[in-house]
């Protein structure tokens, strides 16, 4: 208490309180501000997340994908680089010299990564040779394949022949630029780039847009890469510049990228998820190479067959996607899109005197009007690639692929009840993870059921980033692989030799490549079943009644009579020119004419 008292004076209050308003009004102030902070800090918040909400996605960070949704399908997207003027993004005359491996595919990326560069001031050069005469920066792409092993080595080989070049270059020349384009590039980025050091730019399968700055990039002495994969990237908008020699026949890609995760196969890895053009570019493209007398149009993709469009409205719907009786997939059925069988018929009306061809197809994507439609049409050609890759059930559960040999024969019948004319060809991998001898052999008998003319055979290699890499085991010997590889060639060409010599007396309607690469004094052709035909250069009639006669010219349909047909090719003699309208084929010769014994051992 007492301490109390001493601290009393401390607490003397010697002026008047102010008014209660007063105080009451002082404190209020200190709480409006409090409140007022607090409603500021409510409203950016709010306002923060209104643009987050309204802003890109997730999506629109990947690579094709529009910010702005609203942006018409068939707008060609901006390429515009704020940090590079245009003057840097433009090739300036400077020569581009393309080496091309791999798949047709790889050839169709070709004229379209060539399209874009022609679009700004690059020019094109057909022969490695003139790049040394040129005071100008030069430019070697090749364009890539990561499928199998040996493509690869073929390419790390090509690269230090080109280094080699590169470094012998004249010091008063500009230096030369070295670029990989497409699977490869995606796949061993790291090691071409930091390891190896080899190349300037790498650009993947749906990077070839960025072309130009990766470019400009390197002439500033830095390695440019852009592998990013896409959602949406078709090229739809990119009218391939074609540049083959024999200019009659013609590539168009209708879709990108593979959903079918096959355990072999690295294809989803280095070219992406599915994803098809809209049908209004590929008729227009077709239609364009009509014009321009191109008689052979091929359709592309990596699962050609798979094709489903889903640009616009019209096509959206809830019916599944059709397989092949006694196939499956290991992701989701498929609903709405215009399907393959549409596009094709679409196609196929055109022009009528246009062969129409596709690869590569998965055998699960047959659907029974698919097969009706190739044999109604005269200008689709009857020629099917199967892929079966393996004879086994047991090996083609491993590889993932959706069907059992059973399955896949009673395709091969369905085909053959449907198109009895139809010419079958196939993939085949010797050596996968597991395979047995038993499996081997059910392979070869597979191979014998069948009777494909067309074979493409490989001795299995392990890719990296596969299901295999990851979950099999790659426990067959490389001199076994090799072995049954052999024999699965040995059988393929016995099976091929009997089926073209079933052809042996026909006629067949050929569309004319050019001269023969054997000689001078021959031209070669293809068949409608896709068979190389040799015969002579020979004038001959105008049609088969006509007494008229002119010399033949690539790009004419001919009538060649077969005279004789080993395991890879056809012989005959050329009869009249004709058309896909009017066409005569399969017409049988009478015994009394059939070739002699030697004339059938005649080699092309």
């Amino acid at each position: 208490m007492e301490y109390l008292r001493t601290l009393k004076p401390i607490f003397t209050v010697t002026q008047h309180w102010p008014p209660l308003s007063r105080i009451q009004a002082r404190y209020c102030s200190k709480l409006a501000s409090a409140v007022d902070t607090v409603r500021e800090k409510k409203k950016t918040v709010d306002k923060f997340k209104s643009r987050l909400s309204s802003g890109p996605s997730f999506q629109d960070f990947i690579k094709g994908r529009p910010a702005n949704r609203s942006r018409a399908a068939d707008e060609e997207p901006s390429e515009k680089h704020d940090y590079l003027s245009e003057g840097l993004l433009m090739g300036n005359s400077r020569k581009v010299y393309f080496e091309t491996y791999g798949c047709q595919m790889n050839v169709n990326d070709t004229e379209i990564a060539w399209s874009i560069l022609q679009k700004k001031g690059y020019q094109r050069t057909a022969h490695l040779s003139e790049m040394c005469v040129y005071l100008q920066a030069d430019v070697v792409l090749l364009v890539t394949c990561s499928v199998r092993e040996k493509a690869e080595q073929t390419i790390w080989n090509r690269l230090q022949q080109l280094t080699a070049m590169k470094r012998k270059r004249l010091k008063t020349h500009m230096p030369m630029k070295i670029g990989i384009l497409g699977c490869m590039a995606e796949r061993l980025k790291m090691e071409l780039l930091e390891r190896e050091k080899l190349v300037d730019v790498l650009a993947g399968p749906d990077a070839y847009r960025d072309l130009p700055r990766l470019l400009a990039v390197a002439d500033g002495g830095q390695q440019a890469c852009n592998v990013l994969l896409s959602l949406e990237e078709t090229y739809a908008d990119v009218m391939p510049v074609y540049h083959a020699p024999r200019g009659h026949s013609a590539f168009v890609s209708i879709m990108r990228g593979c959903d079918n995760m096959c355990s072999y196969c690295i294809v989803p890895f280095t070219r992406g998820r599915e994803r098809s053009r809209p049908v209004r570019s590929i008729l227009e493209e077709v239609r364009m190479l009509s014009d321009q007398g191109v008689k052979e149009v091929t359709l592309l993709g990596q699962n050609v067959n798979s094709y489903r469009d889903m640009s616009e409205e019209q096509f959206f719907g809830s019916d599944a996607t059709k397989l092949s009786r006694g196939f499956k997939t290991i992701y989701q059925t498929k609903r709405g899109g215009l399907r393959f069988s549409d596009l094709l018929d679409q196609v196929s009306r055109i022009d009528p005197d246009v062969r129409i061809r596709f690869t590569s197809p998965h055998p699960k994507d047959f659907p029974d009007e698919v097969l009706h439609l190739i044999a109604e049409r005269r200008n689709i050609c009857k020629q099917i690639h199967l892929p079966a890759q393996s004879g086994s059930s047991r090996v083609l559960k491993a590889m993932r692929r959706g069907y059992t040999r059973e399955a896949y024969l009673d395709l091969v019948r369905n085909i053959k009840q449907i198109i009895p004319d139809v010419s079958l060809s196939s993939d085949f991998i010797s050596g996968f993870c597991g395979e047995t001898e038993d499996d081997h052999q059910q392979t070869l008998s597979l191979i014998r059921e069948v009777g494909y003319n067309v074979g493409f055979l490989f001795a299995y290699s392990m890719r990296k980033k596969t299901h295999a890499f990851h979950r099999l085991q790659d426990d067959v010997p490389v001199e076994v692989k090799q072995r049954r590889l052999e024999e699965c060639i040995t059988v393929f060409r016995e099976e091929a030799e009997r089926v073209n010599a079933a052809l042996i007396g026909s006629t067949q309607l050929v569309l004319v490549e050019g001269e023969s690469k054997r000689s001078a004094e021959d031209l070669c052709g293809r068949t409608d079943g896709n068979m190389k035909v040799i015969f002579p250069k020979e004038d001959v009639h105008v049609q088969p009644t006509a007494f008229s006669t002119v010399p033949i010219s690539a790009g004419d349909y001919v009538l060649v009579k077969i005279l004789s047909a080993n395991s890879q090719s056809l012989r005959g003699r050329a009869l009249s020119l004709n058309s896909l309208r009017a066409r005569e084929v399969h017409c049988r010769t009478p015994p009394e004419d059939q070739p002699d014994e030697h004339v059938a051992q005649t080699q092309p």
